[in-house]
């Protein structure tokens, strides 16, 4: 998303492995060779297919909403709405390359929303077609106001009948989910298999003096561990600064909580957000469908430092089930489960800063190409 918070600083500290070297120089260097081909073909591709397709489900569900302005159909474009944020939430787990370079990330996930001017534009003589939609402010496009337009009526006033829709909402709605499948899913899925970007063949030649994504394996190793990969959006999710995605709804009003800058309030998904992000994270860790992830390359030397991560990756995750309020609720210091979030905030924390400290140390001292 265009994340309103500031850029992880990936800090390397002193590592030293209690275990002696398992793999050989030349087992490992194959490995690093399995590790990449199979991120990119077993969890990265998979995943970008994914969303291209929920973004065209939930393009086609509200085409069909408008069409039949009925209380099902709005109910499916809803779950459809909320697969592809599941999704979409689990590919920040590696936010490398086009989705970042080409912008797809903050056309489609920039928030808060603004809903005053959302009703200002609803009433103004803006067209509301998808070439009018790209050129709005990006707290005006994307996921976000298409979950205000399904979610609530007007301002935090529910949406309890699909009857409830103007004209003027249902165009906008139509246009805005058009720009979300056509003009950013579908691309980056593209940018990743296709000409002239074609990303996923630049990875898959990591190590090549001229590629242009990285220089070596160790470069892009550390981007996934680190700043742009799992370490990166543990710490964008738990940061304790303002604009921290858990941290600056739960600090905010003066510690009393600020529900009105969570990431996902008026459909309740924030913390199904905040936690598919994590898994997001351990997908690049585990890897996906198969294949190896940067856990083989970890349990190659040091099966110790493997299983430190993988417990608090499971320790982080498991850690929501203890928040049982809506996110914007649980934040409150009155009557809220602050105690619970903390404890959320905190063991994500804790794993940001393995995966950005002792992670990061390991494949500095073990990745040598």
């Amino acid at each position: 998303m265009k994340k309103i918070i500031g850029i992880l600083a990936i800090a390397i500290v002193a590592f030293s492995s209690c275990k002696k070297d398992s793999a050989s120089t030349e087992s490992f260097t194959q490995l690093e060779k399995d590790v990449i081909n199979d991120f990119v073909n077993k969890t990265a591709l998979p995943q970008y297919d994914s969303l291209a397709s929920a973004g065209a489900a939930l393009n086609t569900a509200v085409i069909n909403l408008k069409a039949n302005t009925t209380d099902a159909n709005l109910a499916t474009a809803r779950l459809a709405w909320k697969h592809v944020r599941t999704v979409w939430e689990q590919c920040e787990g590696f936010l490398i390359g086009p989705v970042e370079e080409q912008d797809y990330d903050p056309n489609t996930d920039t928030w808060p929303t603004a809903f005053g001017q959302m009703d200002s534009l609803l009433t103004s003589s803006n067209p509301l077609e998808v070439a009018d939609i790209q050129n709005l402010d990006l707290f005006l496009r994307g996921y976000h106001p298409v979950e205000y337009l399904l979610f609530r009526a007007s301002g935090n006033v529910p949406r309890t009948s699909a009857m409830s829709f103007t004209p003027r909402e249902l165009k906008y709605l139509s246009s805005l989910t058009a720009d979300i499948a056509d003009n950013n899913l579908t691309p980056l899925l593209q940018s990743w298999t296709s000409a002239p970007s074609n990303y996923a063949q630049q990875i898959l030649t990591v190590g090549d003096a001229s590629n242009p994504a990285y220089k070596t394996r160790l470069a892009f190793f550390i981007d996934i561990a680190g700043e742009h990969g799992m370490g990166g959006i543990c710490g964008e999710v738990s940061n304790h600064e303002v604009d921290g995605k858990m941290w600056g709804p739960y600090s905010g009003n003066n510690n009393q909580g600020d529900s009105t800058i969570t990431e996902s309030p008026y459909s309740d998904n924030s913390l199904n957000d905040f936690r598919y992000n994590i898994i997001g994270a351990q997908n690049v860790y585990l890897g996906l469908n198969g294949g190896k992830g940067i856990k083989d390359l970890v349990a190659a030397n040091n099966k110790n430092l493997d299983y430190q991560i993988q417990t608090k990756f499971t320790t982080a995750i498991n850690s929501f089930n203890n928040i049982t309020q809506r996110y914007e609720l649980a934040i409150l210091a009155s009557g809220g489960q602050r105690l619970q979030v903390k404890q959320t905030i905190d063991a994500i924390q804790d794993l940001e800063s393995i995966l950005s400290n002792d992670l990061v140390n390991y494949l500095n001292q073990y990745v040598k190409d």
